[in-house]
């Protein structure tokens, strides 16, 4: 174990060293003169009515068996994040800082109705649990740069496909540990990292364990490395190695390839795929799932029609840590379709308004639709066992509706109303989900 973590990072290091010795920054204009100050507004209403009554109760990370979360939550917050982002000291090697401060007021909630994890609250088990009327949160990270390759410690949001912090809530996850990212060349990318802690969604501590979104098993650190690779402006690979320390190593692969058409049109079709085996403790209990799923899309003028296939191969849930560590086509708005044996299939269709005299406005709706789910080969010591009984089926539909304001005062304000429905045979929760988001992005400096 102490021999694979210090591997991934000294990989990254010795290979960014050997072609960066005596490279400069590009583009240095100094630490002031490329700052960034953002200020990102958002008011969130959430309800969740899980259709059966009874207790609220959820588990770490709002995701349990459904015996244990039935019920109805609200609730209705406002948001603030504010991101500093220093521009790099001139020279050979080039310095720098970022910095956040995020706050969030509760609006509307109450005993009985907490939870979602918009808002943190007291005890997240009981029906009485408690919220706060307001909280907030600052962190910030130191940075280097040589050439085009930063290296980053500190709290920070690494969007890594097998390690990526969410932002589905009232304020964004955040994880605190050592990255490493390099663009040397126009058609490769390259990331390391090693984290050991987060902020959850609904959290306002900086150290918070590594517990994954479905087990609620942690991990004593997080490590990764790899990059994407544009083979033409058509064609991009992606491929990931990490390991989350006592519960498993996990691989991934992607593929995007698009073929441009004539009179506004375009095919684009996506592969990704994850291999999951469990290492050390295994303290989620034994995992060997390969889970893919392959995408479709046909663009026309202001349409965009889609189509998803997705396949979870074991005998355990797809797990993963960090609420956007998930990049399979079938992860929608409330089900990641994720169950053992699982498979599903997506319809989705998209339209533009402008081409309809309403620019700004795009509306969404989708289907999806899974099967065969058996989890009774579960390992019976592990985190999964009696989730899921055999021949279990679930459907979710999915109505999207966004709005940004195009000109004047209120530039970039913008309105997204969401709404999805999710039935099951009884694995999982019988669920109507509603959120309005409004946002107002602002540029200080």
């Amino acid at each position: 174990m102490n021999v694979v973590k210090p591997s991934f990072l000294a990989l990254a290091v010795t290979a960014a060293a050997a072609q960066l010795a005596v490279a400069g920054q590009q583009q240095a204009n100094g630490f002031i003169e490329d700052s960034s100050l953002n200020l990102l507004n958002r008011n969130f209403y959430m309800n969740r009515d899980f259709r059966h009554g009874g207790s609220n109760s959820q588990g770490i990370n709002g995701a349990k068996p459904a015996s244990e979360r039935n019920g109805y939550r609200e609730a209705w917050a406002h948001g603030a994040m504010l991101n500093f982002e220093s521009g790099f000291t001139q020279g050979i090697v080039g310095f720098g800082t970022d910095a956040f401060a995020y706050g969030g007021v509760k609006l509307d909630t109450g005993r009985g109705r907490v939870g979602n994890g918009l808002l943190p609250i007291s005890n997240n088990k009981t029906a009485d649990a408690e919220v706060p009327d307001a909280y907030g949160e600052i962190g910030g990270a130191v940075k280097m740069r040589v050439s085009s390759t930063v290296l980053k410690y500190g709290e920070q949001r690494p969007t890594a496909p097998v390690f990526a912090m969410g932002d589905s809530r009232l304020l964004p996850e955040v994880a605190t540990g050592i990255q490493l990212s390099s663009n040397e060349f126009d058609a490769l990318s390259f990331e390391a990292g090693h984290f050991t802690a987060y902020n959850g969604r609904n959290s306002t501590n900086s150290d918070d364990g590594l517990f994954t979104s479905y087990a609620g098993a942690e991990a004593d650190s997080v490590d990764f490395i790899g990059g994407t690779y544009k083979v033409s402006d058509n064609l991009s690979l992606t491929a990931y190695a990490s390991e989350a320390e006592e519960l498993w190593r996990q691989y991934f692969g992607y593929a995007s390839y698009s073929i441009p058409l004539a009179d506004q049109q375009s095919l684009s079709f996506s592969l990704a795929a994850y291999k999951t085996s469990d290492q050390g403790e295994a303290r989620a209990g034994e995992l060997d799932t390969t889970s893919w799923s392959a995408k479709a899309a046909y663009a026309f003028g202001p349409h965009k029609l889609s189509l998803a296939y997705q396949k979870i191969d074991g005998d355990e849930f797809f797990d993963y840590i960090g609420a956007d560590s998930i990049w399979l086509a079938n992860s929608v708005q409330y089900s990641d379709f994720n169950a053992p044996n699982e498979r599903s299939v997506q319809v989705r269709y998209d339209l533009n308004m402008a081409s309809f005299g309403v620019p700004g406005l795009t509306l969404m709706t989708r289907y999806v639709k899974g099967d065969q789910i058996d989890g009774t080969k579960a390992d019976p010591n592990g985190s999964f066992a009696g989730w899921a009984g055999d021949d279990e089926k679930h459907w979710e539909r999915d109505l999207e509706a966004k709005y940004v304001v195009q000109s004047g005062s209120a530039k970039d304000l913008s309105f997204r109303l969401r709404q999805a429905t999710h039935r099951s045979t009884g694995f999982d929760s019988d669920v109507d989900d509603l959120r309005l988001i409004i946002e107002y992005p602002l540029s200080i400096l």
